[in-house]
């Protein structure tokens, strides 16, 4: 009967649960937006890894890799995976022009808070990698202000170590050409009659994932698609999202780079950079320079992939959960 019930324990764990949270928000009526995530294993384990999505994707996205997380972990883990804010379950924002990294980041820290870990492993993708060096970057920042509050003896409510820091696809200078490529069709209103159909749109607009069979396409597409009232299917996300994106220019791209850079060399934790290899957003020049300053990253590359690695791949999978074992 024990073994019985551990095994359904275990099965139930290797399954996400979705929660959510109330984050300040001033432009709302209310105050606030409520940000959705789903929580994976046990939901009392102190280390925890945030796995964060890229900007028109939503949490779903890394069922296999918080599956093999799991699988693997020597000791109790807790992963959990936002639904960025205007993505997937979180409410959509009251002003558009909201939608971007500060805000965002801003919304992981409350996260954070809210789950009291002791240790953090952050995965981030494109978008999602950014908000991880505005966190992580900030963190670093302080940490000498947060080791003194503590030797002090005074409590500090961000008092957890960030141990690994995963950047998939991206970095503080992203190419021009790249993003006018993804502005083309973020926001852009369509209908799908199937979800086979709307399967077979995104890996039009979605070929730098690299090669996927057809069941793991579909897998990934599910969580993409909503009921749209009518008997079709429409995106997860707000299309206003798509407003601050437009708003980019060659100028404003650049201007941002020195920020980005000023967040990147402020970071402690130890870092691996994940680039396809085929990437039009994260140039190798970019992805070389972050080995050299900063927490020098280690450098992976994936063959026949361009932006981004899915980590649905046996080879991303092994390089994430071979980073997340090493010590910090």
């Amino acid at each position: 009967m024990q073994v019985h019930y551990l095994c359904l324990l275990f099965l139930f764990m290797l399954q996400p649960t979705l929660h959510f949270i109330n984050c300040p928000d001033a432009s709302s009526p209310n105050g606030q937006h409520r940000m959705a995530y789903w929580q994976w294993g046990d939901p009392l384990a102190r280390h925890v890894v945030i796995c964060v999505h890229g900007l028109s994707r939503q949490g779903r996205d890394f069922d296999v890799l918080a599956r093999t997380l799991l699988e693997c972990a020597a000791d109790p883990v807790r992963v959990i995976c936002p639904d960025v804010a205007g993505r997937g379950y979180s409410e959509w924002l009251s002003d558009p022009m909201l939608y971007q990294v500060p805000t965002y980041a801003a919304d992981m820290l409350v996260l954070l808070r809210a789950l009291q870990p002791q240790t953090v492993d952050w995965v981030g993708t494109s978008m999602g990698g950014l908000i991880g060096m505005a966190v992580a970057g900030s963190l670093g920042a302080l940490q000498p202000h947060m080791e003194q509050a503590q030797a002090n003896g005074h409590l500090n409510d961000m008092n957890f170590k960030l141990q690994h820091l995963v950047l998939n696809d991206v970095g503080p200078v992203l190419q021009w050409q790249a993003l006018k490529r993804i502005g083309s069709y973020l926001g852009k209103p369509v209908r799908f009659a199937t979800v086979e159909q709307g399967a077979d749109a995104l890996g039009h607009i979605s070929k730098g994932f690299g090669p996927h069979t057809p069941e793991q396409w579909l897998a990934l597409t599910r969580p993409m698609l909503r009921p749209d009232g009518e008997g079709g299917f429409k995106m997860h996300y707000d299309p206003n999202i798509a407003l601050p994106f437009a708003a980019i220019t060659p100028e404003s791209t650049a201007a941002g780079e020195a920020i980005l850079w000023q967040l990147f060399d402020a970071i402690q934790a130890p870092t691996l950079l994940m680039r396809g290899m085929d990437s039009d957003l994260l140039s190798l020049e970019t992805a070389q320079d972050m080995t050299r300053r900063g927490p020098r990253a280690q450098l992976v590359q994936f063959e026949g992939v361009g932006h981004a690695p899915t980590f649905i791949a046996l080879d991303q999978l092994e390089a994430v959960i071979q980073f997340l074992a090493t010590g910090a």
